[in-house]
């Protein structure tokens, strides 16, 4: 990781690690959905680089802001995970993709935030565990840091398979969940006087977005990520991001110099009113990848990623053959085996992620990403 000598801009708190949402898991070929007395267990596909990887995850909390969808809490609170390459130990506890009580909350939720798709009952979604365990040592020496920022509706745990993968090739990655608009949030148990309970789900739900709320929500993510490259004191990163996140990553490009380059994995590039974000209105100097799918593709995308690719830069897209809009997230992977379970149908499954095969999606869309970061922040 990276590090400058000091903050910049604003003050932050930190705290230890907390038993939060988080990371990634087994293989996708042989993965299938198990029984339980609370339901089908889902399981990840597992890194596929020469490195073990732990992880941690972090509360972290900017003074300097209060929280635009909740502005009695008197400041912007903010859970990461931060995952890298570790020296090998198996005996070490993996974290799962879900603690217990984020797990009940996203049961709660999901299906209302990824309606049609998810279903309401028949899941156990705190099961899944992930190839990352806590309290490894970390290998030697400094290594290029990402950030990822999931989409909107979506917590950091939901690109948990994709993280595993690149800290396993070598890269430190930070995931970065936005309190308010991810499906829910698990801070640390002790935490200042006045904060709402531990588990804070979402206050965005998708018939309360308009235009303002859009980009309330898109200027938020940004100085999220500007303040987590403060307070882990990080230079010259990368950033990546699926949806929302990639509008914000983007966006974050064209704001901080501290970003060397991003990928916007399917975020439009304008607002829901139709104006441009300013990263769309002139031309970049840094390398940013636009990356989509032929299932999601529409005319507002065509219309904003083309008003930048007119500037021309180092600017470059890229599609994802017979996939879907979540197919650059885990359900790129745990839908298929939904499906399989009988919980989800195969127009479902499609709408979602693709009719792909999960380990032709989930190979492609690692080495899209792992290929670019690979030429602008090598190893």
């Amino acid at each position: 990781m990276s590090i400058s000598s000091s903050p910049r801009r604003r003050t932050f708190l930190k705290g230890g690690a907390a038993a939060a949402l988080a990371l990634g898991g087994t293989q996708a070929n042989s993965a299938r959905a198990e029984g339980s007395s609370r339901g089908v267990t889902l399981r990840l596909p597992p890194p596929t680089g020469p490195y073990p990887v732990g992880g941690d995850v972090r509360y972290l909390v900017d003074a300097s802001r209060n929280d635009p969808w909740n502005p009695a809490i008197g400041v912007r609170e903010l859970m990461v995970t931060v995952l890298r390459p570790a020296l090998p130990s198996g005996r070490h506890p993996r974290l799962p993709q879900l603690t217990p009580e984020a797990a009940t909350w996203f049961t709660r939720l999901a299906h209302l935030v990824r309606a049609p798709y998810l279903p309401p009952a028949g899941v156990d979604w705190g099961a899944t565990l992930t190839h990352a365990r806590t309290g490894t040592t970390p290998l030697p020496r400094r290594r290029p840091t990402l950030l990822y920022s999931p989409g909107g509706g979506d917590s950091r745990t939901m690109g948990s398979a994709l993280a595993t993968d690149l800290a396993s090739h070598g890269w430190t990655v930070v995931l970065v969940d936005h309190p308010g608009d991810a499906s829910q949030v698990e801070f640390p148990g002790v935490r200042p006087p006045g904060r709402p309970e531990p588990v804070r789900p979402t206050e965005l739900r998708p018939d309360t977005m308009d235009a303002a709320r859009f980009r309330t929500m898109i200027g938020t993510r940004v100085a999220d990520l500007r303040f987590v490259l403060d307070a882990l004191r990080l230079q010259r990163v990368g950033l990546y991001g699926h949806s929302a996140g990639g509008t914000a990553v983007a966006q974050a490009l064209h704001e901080d110099r501290r970003v060397a380059s991003a990928i916007n994995l399917e975020g439009y590039l304008d607002g829901i009113d139709g104006e441009l974000f300013p990263v769309a209105r002139q031309r970049p100097d840094r390398p940013l990848l636009l990356a989509g799918t032929d299932g999601f593709r529409d005319a507002r995308f065509d219309r904003s990623w083309s008003a930048l690719l007119a500037h021309g830069g180092p600017v470059t897209r890229r599609e994802i053959a017979n996939a879907g809009h979540w197919a650059f997230t885990d359900y790129a992977a745990l839908a298929p085996q939904l499906q399989k379970a009988g919980l989800m149908t195969a127009a479902q499954r499609a709408g979602m992620v693709g009719a792909a095969d999960p380990r032709v999606t989930v190979r492609a869309v690692g080495h899209l990403v792992r290929s670019f970061f690979g030429r602008y922040l090598a190893v």
